[in-house]
């Protein structure tokens, strides 16, 4: 994961529903994802992950890796 770089940087107005769908298509074109914020946002990552239907990885400082859910096929 060190190797990835940020893809989505979240800057002043926060994590908004652009974001989110930002988040969302990458994620349509990557397994996983690098988002980065600034230091003066306060960001929910789990919140995040949720909402942009990802699953959360990892979080270190101000840096989380998000991973595309993996749909199951069910009979």
């Amino acid at each position: 994961m060190q190797d990835l770089k940020p893809t989505v940087w979240i800057g002043k107005q926060g994590c908004t529903e652009t974001m989110i769908d930002e988040i969302m298509q990458q994620l349509k074109k990557r397994t996983m994802i690098k988002v980065k914020w600034l230091q003066n946002i306060e960001i929910d990552p789990k919140a995040v992950a949720s909402q942009a239907q990802a699953r959360l990885v990892d979080v270190r400082g101000r840096t989380m890796v998000l991973e595309k859910i993996k749909k199951t096929g069910k009979k």
